[in-house]
């Protein structure tokens, strides 16, 4: 028999405890742990055949608590999740989706991160909730976005990170094992290779073109990092989702740009131009010196020519000068009087059938020159 049952204990009647003063909990009194244990022992022995704890009702108690202890050993793994089995908290193994089997607990236990499933990470800016928009804004972190550029300019750089866990045999393992706080790992690491990224480029590539090489040079830089650490982490992408000068003198900049396009246009408009003209002035120059060149061979073949109808002349002249002369006088007088508009008449007897009045003139303009008379004409 309990002493609560004797009129409150050894300290005298009443619920009184060693110091003379009873509890002072003003809620319900606790229930009573051995009415808990009569009451179990109660519902037991009406279970039992024959009322009784006898040596088959204890075996069939024994069998059925290990049938629920075995059991309680299958789990099933999602098909985005991977299963890590502990033994006893050391790792032993991992299975992939569907219904698995582990050693019942606490031998064994089971841990189920998403394995493959891809985190999405934002640095330079985070998502807040807008009652007044009814929706989420994007507010900027100013302490993670502002980096310093390799030319000592400040740049605002907002950018995200797509991860996930490592595939491979270690790649879960490592992940839950080696860091306690993998995304903030990621993280801290995905600031720093930034700011390191950017520290050795200048503002100019950094705010045009230069963007794919900065995603690229962080992501290798990232992953090299995280191997070292042993993370268990994978980088799938770095997406810049916002690189601008700081707000203070975001305007300048883009007066200097706008510049700079101007600049880059006409540059360019100009090297059109000059594509266009230059290769019309080399044709026409070409042009030039192949009309020369002609002009150049056929003065040199007329000279030529003439050099070798004089020698030919010559060599006849002094065969029979008389002859010779007397028909260089002729060819002379027909070239120079070819093409004279006055007619020699001779007044011998050869010109008797000649009609004074026949417009002799104008029919010489109309028709062919006049050949040179051969009966006494005049020399």
């Amino acid at each position: 028999m309990s002493w609560k049952n004797q009129g409150g204990g050894p300290w005298g009647s009443g619920p009184k405890g060693p110091w003379g003063s009873g509890p002072q909990s003003p809620g319900p009194n606790p229930p009573d742990l051995e009415d808990l244990l009569r009451r179990g022992q109660d519902r037991l022995q009406q279970l039992l055949p024959g009322g009784h704890l006898s040596g088959i009702g204890i075996a069939v108690v024994v069998i059925g608590a290990l049938a629920v202890w075995g059991l309680s050993g299958f789990f099933r793994v999602q098909p985005d999740e991977r299963g890590v089995i502990l033994r006893f908290g050391k790792y032993v193994r991992d299975v992939g989706p569907g219904l698995q089997y582990h050693l019942p607990y606490p031998i064994e236990t089971v841990l189920l991160p998403k394995a493959l499933r891809v985190s999405t990470l934002s640095i330079g800016m985070t998502v807040i909730d807008d009652p007044a928009r009814r929706g989420r804004t994007i507010r900027d972190v100013p302490e993670e976005s502002l980096m310093l550029t390799g030319d000592e300019n400040i740049v605002d750089v907002d950018f995200t990170v797509l991860w996930r866990i490592a595939p491979g045999p270690n790649g879960v393992g490592d992940f839950l094992f080696n860091i306690q706080n993998p995304e903030g790992t990621v993280k801290a690491v995905a600031e720093s290779a930034m700011r390191e990224v950017i520290g050795r480029s200048e503002i100019q590539p950094i705010l045009t073109g230069a963007r794919n090489t900065i995603e690229s040079g962080v992501q290798e830089l990232m992953q090299r990092i995280l191997d070292h650490y042993g993370a268990g982490v994978q980088i799938q992408q770095v997406q810049m989702q916002k690189v601008d000068p700081p707000q203070q003198v975001i305007d300048s900049f883009r007066d200097v740009q706008a510049a700079r396009a101007d600049f880059e246009r006409l540059q360019n408009e100009a090297q059109t131009y000059a594509n266009r003209v230059i290769p019309e002035a080399n044709g026409r120059a070409a042009q030039i010196l192949q009309g020369a060149e002609g002009y150049k061979q056929q003065v040199i073949a007329e000279a030529k020519g003439q050099t070798s109808r004089f020698l030919s002349v010559l060599d006849e002249y002094k065969k029979a000068p008389d002859v010779t002369r007397q028909r260089i006088y002729l060819e002379t007088m027909e070239h120079v009087l070819g093409n004279s508009d006055k007619l020699v008449v001779d007044q011998g007897a050869a010109s008797q059938g000649v009609v004074p009045f026949l417009p002799l003139n104008e029919l010489t303009r109309r028709g062919p020159p006049a050949a040179p008379s051969t009966q006494g004409g005049a020399k």
